[in-house]
């Protein structure tokens, strides 16, 4: 009788851990197991000066809704942002392009950076991770030359001629500028800032304010 219920008790046992082991993997919406499907960094937020403007989506800001800006992203994309500071977390949708500025991951609306407790601090080191099943990976940014911005294609494509007899990787960005698209003239592709910046010194011996900026491209 007593190692009867010796098996019984240790059944139950073997049962609750077997039960408890699916309820959690049933809860986990995320996928991180594969390479690239997690980016951890520096979130930033924007607000009041960007409501009611058009976001890369097409999309009206709303800075009460629970929205964010990534650089490479497919827009629609669902992810959810870790404040690491302080644990608290929040899903997001990508409907918009950026942020710009150096060492930042994501822009979080105003909403999103309330659910975060990042307000007042204005930044936070987080981690960033893609929401369901969809096979979405971050690329990495790597750097490229700016050498002009024009709200005309025409000098653009012609500035870009110009460069293409001389470089390889010439190309043209497009950004949305509200009222006007602006075309800007780009040079390589490169991995380190370090390379681009050495390049940097053979293209501006032609006169030309060449800047290095972050691309988003794969390379």
């Amino acid at each position: 009788m007593l190692a009867a219920m010796r098996r019984a008790v240790v059944g139950c046992l073997t049962l609750v851990v077997l039960v408890s082991g699916c309820g959690g993997a049933t809860r986990s919406r995320r996928t991180v197991d594969r390479p690239g499907a997690a980016q951890i960094g520096v979130a930033s937020w924007y607000g009041p000066g960007f409501h009611g403007n058009r976001t890369s989506s097409g999309e009206v800001y709303d800075q009460y809704e629970l929205t964010a800006a990534h650089q490479t992203l497919p827009l629609g994309t669902v992810v959810s942002v870790t404040n690491l500071n302080n644990g608290r977390q929040v899903e997001v949708r990508v409907n918009d392009r950026g942020p710009f500025a150096k060492d930042r991951v994501i822009d979080l609306s105003y909403a999103a950076a309330r659910s975060l407790d990042m307000i007042g601090p204005g930044t936070a080191p987080v981690r960033v991770e893609p929401v369901g099943n969809a096979a979405v990976t971050f690329a990495a940014l790597g750097y490229t030359l700016q050498v002009g911005s024009f709200a005309d294609r025409e000098k653009a494509l012609r500035l870009q001629s110009q460069l293409a007899s001389r470089f390889d990787g010439v190309y043209l960005a497009t950004a949305d500028g509200g009222d006007h698209t602006y075309y800007r003239v780009r040079v390589g592709a490169f991995s380190r800032r370090e390379d681009a910046v050495q390049f940097a010194q053979s293209v501006s011996t032609l006169g030309l304010p060449v800047i290095v900026v972050e691309d988003g491209r794969p390379r």
